[in-house]
């Protein structure tokens, strides 16, 4: 069966990738959305769940009670310890300092401020930052740099969001989760795929396309999109590419004597 073999081998890479660092699990943060049930339902798999922490982040105002219900229905369900952290009063001394809360910088910081405790539970527990990212938003850049892209491994970072939803079936993630609407719930009402303006089928199928190697043209004739929504894509995954980098290193050796 695909998935199990695709299971297997996400695990396998879990626990080597645990192994290597010499660390004793993993943390994970829990939103209530399909990607991190996935990764932690993977990640008890792989390691077992007294191996397995979660935090669950809420900004209240934001993120729904049916996020927060979904995320502790994950916890529970794999057994795992989980730290229940509301953002409010980190968010809201940024916003005495800085003086402002509704630009779309401000709301990047919601992403690194999760990233932050996620990494402070990581380092007193000794563990590793499992990501929650798919291939899908890590190609067109839809991740916030040193927020929810700050991780030290992608577990489903090679699947598509709608190979995720395949997976998540698979592994018996709770199907209220499988159907939501995705959103990262950066501010009230946000969703994925309005922020993005672009359905998850059909990024998926113009990102195959891309990876398959075909022509623009080729593209709209046969996947069912318009040439607009591939130049948007291809624009995406173009202007992304800083993101999925490491930080650029200026070259001097060669103008240092030795």
């Amino acid at each position: 069966m695909m998935w199990e073999r695709v299971a297997d081998r996400i695990c396998d890479f879990i626990r080597k990738k645990v192994e290597l660092a010499n660390a004793d699990g993993v943390v994970v943060g829990v939103s209530g959305g399909v990607d991190s049930a996935t990764v932690a339902f993977l990640s008890v798999r792989a390691l077992g769940s007294d191996r397995v922490f979660a935090t669950i982040m809420p900004e209240i105002g934001v993120t729904t009670e049916e996020d927060v219900e979904d995320a502790k229905l994950v916890c529970e369900t794999l057994g795992i310890e989980y730290r229940y952290v509301e953002i409010n009063p980190l968010l809201e001394s940024f916003s005495r300092t800085f003086g402002e809360s509704d630009s779309l910088a401000f709301a990047n910081v919601k992403p690194r401020v999760r990233m932050i405790i996620n990494y402070y539970y990581a380092n007193r527990l000794n563990r590793l930052v499992a990501g929650t990212g798919n291939k899908s938003e890590l190609k067109v850049g839809y991740f916030t740099k040193y927020g929810d892209g700050g991780v030290d491994f992608l577990p489903i970072g090679d699947l598509y969001k709608t190979e995720v939803f395949e997976l998540a079936k698979y592994l018996g993630v709770p199907e209220r989760i499988i159907s939501k609407k995705p959103s990262a719930r950066l501010w009230k009402g946000q969703t994925d795929e309005d922020e993005m303006g672009i359905s998850y089928q059909k990024l998926d199928a113009i990102l195959k396309g891309i990876e398959a190697g075909m022509e623009k043209v080729e593209m709209v004739e046969k996947l069912g999109v318009s040439a607009e929504e591939v130049e948007k894509v291809i624009s995406m995954v173009e202007k992304s590419r800083h993101k999925r980098e490491l930080p650029p290193i200026a070259p001097v050796r060669g103008l240092i004597d030795v």
